[in-house]
């Protein structure tokens, strides 16, 4: 009886002869080894994350792109999937695009019962970091995000989505600064919780002297 000899490599000829000429026969089994690279979890899952990280000034899909390793091409595919999946009635929150950029937002179904969760609209109902917000809104309108940190110190993005789900503030198109972030302005429902009829009626603001406050440094 014939061995078999199976090898999971290509043999030498010098090999095949020596056991051709034993009588045996040569048998190669291909072996295919996949190479063990470090895969991403689901890619629409990382995109989700990204979309819910940037918060309401969106990303552009060529940013997103880059961040996920994806072609242009891939990105609006997988963006598209998220638009599909989120416009069940499932889900409170859709993917919008604006041009190339893409956001999370609330339904419109849900704003009726935002505005129950946050209360009515009163000023001694607004915490001191809300009027604070607000205040900066109103006097410097229309105002990006970012202008409303620089000016504050600290993150407004939560901020900013409360006072917009009682109604307080709005979207008022975009900069056009890098990037084209949101600008915000206020409401109607605004000048009607604090008794205005126009912005001309807030109390000025206090003049800023520089001098005087170099001076005061080295009293």
């Amino acid at each position: 009886m014939n061995n078999t000899y199976i090898t999971g490599r290509e043999m030498t000829q010098a090999e095949k002869e020596t056991w051709y000429n034993n009588g045996s026969l040569v048998k190669r089994v291909e072996v295919v080894r996949k190479e063990t690279v470090a895969q991403p979890g689901n890619i629409e899952a990382i995109t989700e994350g990204l979309l819910f990280l940037v918060g309401e000034d969106g990303v552009r899909v060529e940013q997103l792109a880059l961040a996920i390793e994806r072609s242009m091409e891939d990105t609006v595919i997988i963006l598209e999937n998220i638009q599909r999946k989120y416009s069940s009635e499932l889900y409170g929150i859709e993917l919008v695009g604006y041009g190339s950029v893409y956001k999370f937002v609330t339904k419109k179904d849900i704003h009726p019962y935002a505005q129950r969760l946050f209360g009515e609209t009163k000023p001694n109902n607004l915490s001191a970091a809300a009027l604070e917000t607000l205040a900066i809104i109103a006097y410097k309108q229309p105002i990006t995000r970012v202008e409303i940190e620089e000016l504050r110190g600290v993150s407004a993005d939560v901020m900013l989505r409360k006072l917009q789900a009682r109604n307080l503030i709005r979207e008022a198109g975009r900069s056009e600064a890098v990037g084209r972030p949101i600008l915000y302005e206020v409401t109607e429902e605004f000048m009607d919780a604090f008794k205005l009829y126009t912005l001309n009626e807030l109390p000025d603001l206090p003049e800023y002297n520089k001098k005087d406050e170099n001076e005061n440094l080295f009293e």
